[in-house]
Parts: C-alpha cells; structure tokens; sequence
C-alpha cells in the first residue's frame, strides 16, 4: 500500500487574530498543514518542535522586532519564509529579503496571490533530488577547485566535501557555469532559472545569490566568484571547464 505524502507545514506568526485564523483556515482549506504564533516567543517554541516546511512571519510583533526574528532564523535554518507588513516600503522590502527572506508581501494582499508566493518559496527550496533541471549524462563543469555535477545534480567542494543545495540554487549555480564572464540581468536570471511568473518579485533573485554565496565563496560578504554589477545583476567571474 502507497504512503500518502505529508502535507507541507505552515506556521502563521502574526499579532492580528484576524489574520492568523482567516490564513489558517483558508491554507487548511489548500491541503496544509497550519500552525500558528501570535509573538516570538510562541514561534520559537513552534519552530523548536520541528517539522515546519515555511514560515508567514509579520514584520511587526508586540515582543519582538520581524527582522530581528528573520535574521535569527537564517542564521539557525534554512526553512523558508515569507515576510507580512502593512507598511509597503521598498527600503524594507530590500532589508527584509538580504536578511534571507524568501519573499516580502504587503497588507491587504490577495489570499491566491499568497498561496502563489507560498508555492513558489516552497518549490525553490525543495531538495535537488526532486529537482528537474535537464542534463546531459557526462556534464560535469570544474571551477577554482569545485566541481558541479550537473546529470546527478551533485556539488562537490575543494576539499572533496558535498555541498548540499536546494533545488533553487542548483539550478542558479547552473545558469552561471554555463555563462561565464556574462552579465547576467534579474530578469534573465529568472527566465533561466524557471522562476519567472507573475507573482515573482526581483528582489528574491537577490535572496538566492546571497544564499549560494554563503555556501560557495570563500569570504560572502567579498565574493569573488558570483559579483554584482550595480544597476543590472550579476556576473560569474570564474572560468568553469566542461569535463
């Protein structure tokens, strides 16, 4: 008899009850699984029980400030989420989303373009092994010592070590092996990476590079292999050889 596949687990933090039981019961309603937190403290305690797949975390909470909560989260894990905020400021957006966000939406928002922006944050970091990204058999590309497996969908460091990857920045990573020295656009890198669709936003692009730098670049905060170019996007510096 076939095992039926856990739904994906949503926790909702948000101060407003209104909006925690209106989301909780319409992403019921879409086949997830809803927990919910009212402050920090409650999502920490959520988050400590594991098995959450992706986090509604508002910006605003009565114990505890939403970036600072984004920023701990990162550095803790990598499960996703999404930041909710009535104030629709671009210079939030810009620090919610480089603090790892996986996406930034502003109240009132549609609850369909949400469960879109869910979906999507969802199937970005589901494991490589899922992934479906075509490849030739014997693609594997070397690059200042790595070396990237693109058939078996492996990354493998200097030292030998396999460095693992969400299905996102694989495919990233790939887009910049197969065009180096090229400047590569947002919007071009949404294209290849499959990511583009009408509820994308450009700044998660942003998101993504910073996290394959944290697990690539020798020194993120001075990368040398994945550079920005102000105004455009970005360039891999590095000359990858097809094996």
């Amino acid at each position: 008899m076939l095992s039926r596949k856990q739904p994906e687990h949503v926790l909702i933090v948000d101060d407003d009850e209104r909006i925690r039981q209106m989301l909780h019961r319409y992403l019921q309603d879409q086949g997830f699984r809803v927990s919910v937190a009212g402050d920090g403290r409650a999502m920490r305690d959520c988050l400590t029980r594991g098995g959450i797949d992706i986090v509604l975390l508002d910006v605003v909470l009565p114990d505890a400030d939403g970036f600072a909560l984004a920023r701990d989260l990162r550095s803790r894990s990598d499960i996703p989420f999404i930041m909710l905020t009535g104030r629709n400021d671009v210079v939030d957006r810009v620090v919610g989303l480089e603090l790892g966000a996986d996406d930034y939406i502003a109240k009132p928002f549609h609850l369909r373009e949400l469960l879109a922006r869910i979906r999507v944050a969802l199937r970005r970091r589901r494991p490589v092994t899922e992934g479906h990204v075509e490849a030739r058999e014997s693609e594997v590309f070397c690059f200042e010592g790595w070396q990237l497996d693109v058939a078996r969908r492996e990354l493998w460091s200097r030292a030998g070590e396999e460095i693992r990857l969400t299905t996102g920045e694989f495919d990233m990573l790939c887009v910049f092996v197969k065009h180096p020295g090229r400047v590569m656009a947002r919007e071009m890198l949404m294209d290849l990476t499959r990511g583009r669709n009408l509820e994308a936003f450009d700044r998660t692009i942003d998101a993504q590079v910073a996290r394959l730098r944290r697990k690539i670049e020798a020194d993120p905060a001075n990368p040398s292999l994945i550079k920005s170019v102000r105004g455009v996007g970005y360039l891999f510096s590095a000359r990858p050889v097809r094996q």
